[in-house]
């Protein structure tokens, strides 16, 4: 299911991320990989707030759609 999809609250592991080579270095440069953990904080406006790792991080609705767990 896509990041922005998943409920609040819960814990999730990175299954797959549909975005293109320039995205996925993005994300990688933020700490989200395939088999990340990470934590649906809220969602606000569109943009969901996540905890990745040590660090809380807003990513917009568009690249979390892209963000498989």
């Amino acid at each position: 299911m896509p990041l922005p999809i998943a409920p609040v609250g819960e814990g999730f592991t990175v299954k797959k991320i549909v975005a293109d080579e320039r995205n996925k270095r993005h994300l990688e440069n933020l700490g989200i990989t395939i088999g990340t953990g990470l934590t649906v904080l809220s969602q606000v406006g569109g943009n969901v707030i996540i905890r990745v790792r040590d660090g809380r991080l807003a990513i917009d609705r568009s690249l979390a759609m892209k963000i498989l767990v």
